[in-house]
């Protein structure tokens, strides 16, 4: 799937590891498929900044094709595709960027600094105690999605 750069986690256990093991990072995760374009986007970003980002953060990939994964999708209810979610020792990372959902970043960046900014913005509020932080990014690099009901 995606990177050969980065890992992809496709069980639980593999998931619920990193979220735990990472400590004083940012772990990014990335839920996608790898058949998609956007997601292949974004993978391309990822991985060509992990090393950029290697003394605060850790990216790795989240197979969503995967049986086990589903509980995460569930809970954290990914429905677009690709979900960049974030951690920091253990607890889930929340953004404000101006969209009605702060818990994860939906769709791809513009470019490897948006992630970079976002990524960086993320840890510097976490190492402050915050469990929620503003987006650096000015309004129109984030992307929108309206949501569309059918037979409503």
């Amino acid at each position: 799937m995606g990177s050969a750069l980065l890992p992809t986690l496709r069980q639980k256990r593999e998931v619920d590891a990193a979220i735990r093991d990472t400590l004083d990072k940012v772990l990014v995760l990335r839920f996608g498929r790898a058949d998609d374009a956007a997601c292949l986007h974004l993978d391309d970003i990822l991985a060509k900044t992990s090393w950029d980002i290697s003394k605060f953060a850790s990216v790795a990939l989240v197979d969503m094709d995967s049986e086990e994964i589903q509980v995460y999708i569930d809970y954290f209810d990914i429905t677009l595709v690709p979900a960049t979610i974030f951690f920091f020792n253990a607890h889930h990372m929340k953004m404000d960027s101006g969209t009605p959902d702060h818990t994860k970043w939906i769709g791809s960046f513009s470019s490897k600094q948006d992630f970079i900014d976002v990524a960086e913005a993320i840890f510097r509020g976490a190492m402050k105690g915050k469990l929620i932080v503003s987006c650096p990014l000015p309004p129109e690099r984030i992307p929108r999605f309206q949501l569309l009901f059918k037979d409503v």
